[in-house]
């Protein structure tokens, strides 16, 4: 497992009807051939015949979906001569057809070839910007021991507003884990932006209450630079976020949960969720709640794991729409290594939906180690 891991879509090896697939116009070939050797003269096979070029095009490269048009036309001029059927207009009429369905399926075969290269390279893009907003987390920092993953919902979005971080500081190390409303372009822009606020802030706020505050300035400056623009959601953009301040020198993780999911903390086979005494409002929207931002302190001793979340996980349903419980799986692996606790909570995800994940989901497991 690498230290970091931006995961793509859930991907399967393929499975037995994945490997029959590229068989099938070559079986509907077979299929024409003897429907026009054994059935009377008047049927014709053309429909198998132009269904198996037309299949080729979705399936085949382009050189079996040349092959196999050839071998349609091919097969009927056999039955063309095998009938006697050279002075029929008809059969020829036909014939033509069969070459006009087969040069049509080239052409087909080339404009998705052209659309699968364009994907590939716009998948690469987004891969890089996935790098360039999400950086590789250390896999140790101080006495913590950190882990991360993230996977995208769909192939072709391997980069959301799901966003996690953490750096040593003075203060110990902070971290943070978020999640923008909404998708596109405007939620990885205010992902970028929150990202280089933190990394910014983290080292001098004295406190998590001000580091959450000078976040929320950044995002609120973020948002007032583009004009409001009917049905972009600019005006309403916020993000739900959770701090954490694990110190060098206390067996203790104090948290600030702005709008998220509470982190879960493992201690000695248990699961218990942080739930905020007073929560905090997500970021951007600090400017509409007086009370400011509320720390809640918690043991964590070496040993101890803190995982951090975005709803994506715990809102993840399995066929019959119920929820993932993520306490209750999480406790059978609270004794692994951060790194096996989420091998197994990615296999576990990946089994519980069927391999059809809705939304985002980004994790980040904090282990303390004992002091040196």
């Amino acid at each position: 497992m690498t230290r970091s891991r931006e995961e793509g879509a859930v991907t399967h090896r393929p499975g037995a009807r994945g490997r029959l697939l590229p068989a099938l116009p070559a079986l509907l070939l077979f299929i024409g051939l003897i429907i026009g050797l054994l059935t009377p003269r008047n049927v014709r096979p053309d429909a198998f015949l132009a269904t198996a070029m037309i299949s080729a095009a979705a399936l085949l490269p382009l050189w079996g979906t040349a092959l196999i048009g050839v071998g349609a036309c091919a097969i009927y001029v056999g039955l063309m001569v095998d009938f006697d059927a050279l002075g029929d207009a008809t059969a020829y009429s036909e014939l033509a057809s069969l070459v006009a369905i087969a040069a049509f399926a080239v052409f087909f075969n080339c404009l998705l070839g052209r659309r699968a290269r364009q994907l590939v390279q716009v998948r690469s893009v987004a891969e890089t910007a996935q790098l360039a907003v999400l950086h590789p987390i250390p896999r140790h920092l101080g006495h913590v021991t950190l882990e991360s993953l993230y996977l995208a919902a769909a192939a072709e979005a391997r980069i959301g507003g799901d966003l996690y971080e953490a750096i040593r500081t003075p203060h110990g190390v902070r971290l943070l884990i978020g999640d923008v409303r909404g998708k596109g372009l405007l939620a990885i822009q205010a992902a970028a932006t929150l990202l280089s606020a933190f990394r910014e802030a983290a080292h001098d706020a004295p406190d998590l209450p001000h580091l959450a505050r000078r976040l929320d300035t950044s995002m609120r400056r973020h948002s007032s630079q583009y004009p409001e623009v009917p049905g972009s959601e600019t005006a309403e953009r916020f993000i739900t976020a959770l701090l954490a301040e694990i110190p060098d020198d206390e067996p203790v993780v104090r948290t600030v949960t702005c709008g998220h999911p509470p982190p879960m903390l493992l201690h000695r086979g248990t699961v218990r969720e942080l739930q905020p005494a007073a929560p905090s409002p997500p970021l951007n929207l600090g400017m509409l709640v007086s009370d400011g931002y509320h720390v809640d302190l918690a043991p964590f001793h070496p040993g101890d794991q803190l995982l951090l979340y975005t709803d994506g996980v715990t809102e993840t349903r399995d066929r019959s729409g119920a929820f993932y419980p993520l306490a209750e799986r999480v406790r059978s692996w609270s004794g692994e290594a951060p790194h096996q606790l989420l091998d197994h909570l990615h296999r576990d995800l990946i089994a519980y939906s069927g391999g059809q994940l809705d939304d985002d989901i980004a994790v980040l497991v904090a282990r303390r180690r004992p002091s040196l």
